[in-house]
C-alpha cells in the first residue's frame, strides 16, 4: 500500500484502548484500524482520517450500524464531547482480532 499523505505514523499502528484497556493489534491486511475491536469505541483525533489534527480528543461511541457495498459493514461513531460523526468500516475478517460481532449487533 502506498503512503497516505494525511497519516501520522503508518496508519496501522498497535494501540491500547483508552476505554476498555484492550491491546489492539494492527490489521493483518495492511489497512488501518481506528477503533477497538472489543468495545468498538474510538477517539476523536482526526479531522481527515489519519491526520491527528482534531483538538477534541473525545470518546467516539458506536451508535449505528449499516450494510455497505458488497459484504462490508459500517459502524457509525459519534463523539460524546462535540457530536462529530464518522463512519468506519468494520474489520470482521481480520484473522487476529476481528471486530466483535455480538457487540456490533448490540448497537
Amino acid at each position: 500500500m502506498g503512503e497516505r499523505k494525511n497519516f501520522i505514523g503508518s496508519g496501522n499502528d498497535a494501540f491500547t484502548c483508552l476505554y476498555c484497556g484492550a491491546g489492539v493489534l494492527p490489521l493483518v491486511q495492511g489497512s488501518f484500524r481506528n477503533h477497538c475491536p472489543f468495545c468498538l469505541r474510538s477517539r476523536h483525533v482526526d479531522l481527515v482520517p489519519g491526520d491527528r489534527a482534531a483538538s477534541c480528543g473525545g470518546r467516539m461511541d458506536p451508535v449505528g450500524l449499516s450494510g455497505s457495498t458488497g459484504s462490508e459493514w459500517v459502524i457509525l461513531h459519534r463523539c460524546v464531547e462535540c457530536g462529530h460523526e464518522r463512519q468506519n468500516r468494520a474489520a470482521l475478517d481480520d484473522p487476529r482480532q476481528a471486530d466483535d460481532w455480538e457487540r456490533m449487533m448490540e448497537i
